[in-house]
């Protein structure tokens, strides 16, 4: 006897039902061979090979076949190519926006570090200048008072005036 065959549904038996499995039913062999002979007398392949034939030959002798059948080809070709050139567009109007952008970015940049150059450099100037001034400025004073002072005496020697103007005109310079 053949093994019966196990389908969805008699597994689905066999699993909720305690009773004895029943068996598909058997397919005879006869019902296989008539579907042989079934093919062999429409003779399919047999169909096939002349469609086959008769579309090549109609492809040889229609002058437009391979113009239609290029079609395809040339508008994948076309559109290939009209995305390349959006995509080139694309990309170099985001490059020139992303250039513009960081263009402003440095120019900005520059213009702190210029102005923070400013800043510090006055500052140094200022410092350096404080420093100068009160490194000269005893020695400046000491110029002056020893100018004074020798004009002073120059004065008083030169004049026949008594030693109360000499010393007066000493206090006032020293103002």
């Amino acid at each position: 006897p053949p093994t019966p065959i196990m389908t969805p549904s008699t597994i689905a038996t066999i699993t909720t039902s305690g009773e004895a499995p029943i068996p598909p039913p058997t397919v005879p062999c006869i019902i296989f061979e008539n579907l042989l002979t079934f093919n062999s007398a429409f003779h399919f392949e047999e169909r096939l090979r002349l469609l086959e034939t008769s579309f090549y030959e109609y492809r040889q002798t229609n002058p437009f076949a391979d113009a239609v059948s290029a079609i395809p080809g040339i508008v994948h070709q076309y559109m290939d190519q009209q995305m390349k050139e959006a995509v080139r567009e694309a990309v170099q109007i985001q490059t020139d926006r992303l250039q513009d952008s960081l263009q402003r970015e440095n120019d900005e940049f520059l213009r702190n570090i210029d102005e923070n150059m400013k800043k510090v450099l006055k500052e140094l100037v200022k410092n350096q200048v404080k420093e100068q001034v009160s490194r000269i400025l005893p020695r400046i004073e000491e110029s002056v008072n020893a100018t004074l002072k020798a004009e002073v005496l120059t004065r008083s020697s030169h004049s026949s005036r008594t030693s109360y103007a000499v010393a007066a005109d000493l206090s006032e310079m020293e103002l």
